[in-house]
């Protein structure tokens, strides 16, 4: 019982949000790649004030490594939906007002004390974020490409990056109502698996500002966080303008939570009663209710016949410390994956299962992975297979020897069952990597020790290896993409050599060694060509997605760029067109994020 009670102490701290899943477009020409969707209408949006845009400053050159719709509310027991058009939420009442159109709600904070819907986000440049005219001032178009991103991208760079973007305090342009633009941000997020930066981003707008489809986004978010309670001042809004019962099971939870049991369980049987909402569902509310001394009766929950797992259930299995079967954690979408490793009151256990995924995504950073590992390996009696790894991973710290370090990483590269969990261990091993002396005998191509070290983002350490590697080696051109500075010697009989021993289906790295070097100017125009032709590749396929992702970057709008790079990023990096590379490189060097487009290009060399 104490356990249960620390569990929801923790849960109900506010660690919370989850996945409002996708999608109205705008009555406009698409501008993804070929296969994701046609356009739709747009919601009508009323737009908010948008103040004079500021210049961007250029980037540092250290890439960053973070840890990164609905009017109508998701019934508890279906998984996150599509996003529906909606009015735009016209329920703002200006910078002084009290009154709140939707619940009744007061808001006792004096005026300059509310966060502005004009500008919307946690960071600044100052700290690491974007400039606040980074999406420019097309606001309808940006969350159009959001709900059509579906949040599963193939760099783990790119995600990092979108991250960052999406986090950042930008300028809400004038054709677009700021919390309708967060609430795609912070959709966008949860799909992505970032459970903590969407609840910044839902956080970030005052409850008695939100529009119908930031209620919806904010009640998946706290779910994706195991926070019940942050649902609570959405209530009212929620029961007016989403699924009534929904949210009506949400409002006993929250009767129940602030000691009224007689409220708690008259909505609980008025939901039950109407008979739309599944009981399995209603049963997880009640333990919650339980659990905080509101419920009347012991509950027990069954998964028998409960062949999926959704946000609902996620949230408040995970708030209550009820175990899920592992069929349904291994089965739940990629971004409850993401949520899992960052619920601390997750069990220990499915956190590591969850863990690799996240950090070849990116949701976790290299530091974060291998502080994870290090605590699960402290516990008491860890699984066997963790304990190696921890051991493994001690070894390619601590070894007196660099060689055997480096045959300590060396195994833990190779143990991994599936690409995910090699690249996985390959960003557990970054700084390890990055410490080795180049003095180190470590074979004549040793591309898993540099794809470490740049998974880390540790280039400059990366760059020591250049004379080490030899030319058209697979290390070499990991490096000629990934290096801080351009190789030497570069051209088409140095990509033909690379070429020679390239063992990847359809010589898919090969391509993608010339698509980055083209995109970060580092071969001239006829290499290009030449290499090209060998390799027949078009890299200046023109399509909609490549004119839009170019035009972001002629309008200097570093945050539209890396959104539309995210979007032709989407699936394996064996789905990923070699010209799609191309232009991504290309643009993000443009608007000063070169560091990231060498990652990202780097990244391609190691993962295919």
């Amino acid at each position: 019982m104490r356990a249960r009670t620390v569990s929801l102490a923790l849960a109900l701290s506010g660690t919370a949000m989850a996945a409002a899943l996708v999608l109205p477009a705008l009555a406009q020409e698409s501008l993804l790649p070929e296969g994701f969707g046609g356009p739709a209408d747009a919601p009508a949006s009323r737009p908010s004030p948008t103040p004079s845009p500021t210049a961007t400053p250029a980037p540092g050159s250290t890439p960053k490594n973070g840890a990164g719709p609905l009017p109508v509310v998701p019934t508890v027991g279906a998984p996150p939906p599509s996003m529906a058009a909606d009015d735009g939420g016209d329920d703002e009442e200006g910078e002084e007002g009290e009154e709140v159109a939707s619940g009744g709600l007061k808001y006792d904070l004096p005026p300059g004390a509310r966060r502005l819907l004009t500008r919307i986000g946690p960071l600044t440049p100052e700290t690491g974020g974007l400039a606040p005219d980074a999406f420019g001032v097309r606001g309808q178009y940006a969350a159009a490409i959001m709900r059509r991103t579906n949040g599963e991208l193939a760099s783990r760079w790119g995600q990092i990056l979108l991250r960052r973007s999406l986090a950042s305090a930008i300028d809400t342009p004038g054709t677009i109502n700021g919390a309708d633009l967060a609430a795609d941000r912070a959709a966008l997020l949860l799909r992505m698996g970032e459970s903590i930066t969407a609840r910044w981003i839902v956080q970030s707008v005052d409850y008695d500002r939100a529009s119908p489809r930031m209620i919806a986004a904010a009640q998946q978010a706290y779910l994706a966080n195991a926070d019940p309670a942050g649902m609570c001042p959405y209530v009212p809004a929620g029961l007016a303008s989403g699924d009534e019962q929904a949210w009506r099971l949400s409002a006993a939870i929250c009767a129940g939570l602030s000691g009224e049991a007689g409220p708690a369980g008259w909505a609980i049987s008025r939901v039950r009663s109407s008979g739309r909402i599944s009981n399995f569902d209603i049963l997880l509310a009640e333990r919650v209710l339980g659990a905080t001394g509101s419920g009347r009766r012991s509950t027990t929950i069954e998964w028998e016949n409960i062949d999926r797992l959704t946000s609902w259930r996620f949230g408040m299995a995970t708030a209550t410390a009820i175990p899920v079967p592992e069929p349904l954690r291994t089965s739940a979408p990629a971004y409850m994956k993401g949520w899992t490793v960052l619920a601390p009151m997750t069990d220990m256990a499915n956190r590591v299962a969850a863990a690799p995924e996240a950090a070849a995504r990116g949701v976790l950073s290299s530091e974060a992975y291998v502080s994870l590992l290090s605590a699960a390996a402290s516990e008491e009696e860890p699984a066997e297979a963790l304990a190696t790894q921890a051991e493994q991973l001690r070894g390619a710290f601590r070894l007196a020897r660099g060689a055997d370090r480096y045959a300590a990483m060396e195994r833990l590269w190779g143990a991994g069952s599936s690409p995910t969990q090699r690249y996985a261990s390959m960003v557990a091993t970054a700084r390890a990597a990055a410490a080795l002396s180049p003095n180190t005998d470590v074979g004549g191509d040793p591309w898993q020790l540099i794809g470490s070290m740049l998974a880390g983002g540790y280039d400059e350490n990366a760059v020591a290896w250049v004379p080490k590697v030899s030319v058209g080696s697979h290390a070499w051109g990991v490096l000629a993409v990934g290096s801080p500075r351009a190789l030497t010697g570069m051209s088409a009989g140095a990509v033909g050599q690379f070429s020679g021993d390239d063992d990847s289906a359809d010589m898919l790295r090969s391509k993608f060694l010339l698509a980055g070097l083209a995109g970060l100017g580092r071969i001239d125009a006829g290499a290009a060509a030449s290499a090209a032709g060998d390799l027949k590749v078009d890299l200046g396929k023109q399509t909609r997605w490549s004119r839009a992702i170019m035009a972001a970057a002629e309008r200097r709008e570093p945050g539209m760029v890396a959104l539309l790079a995210a979007a032709g990023m989407q699936g394996e990096w064996s789905k990923v067109p070699p010209y799609h590379l191309y232009y991504i490189v290309r643009a993000l060097r443009e608007v000063g994020l070169g560091s990231e487009a060498r990652m990202i290009a780097a990244e391609a060399l190691v993962r295919v």
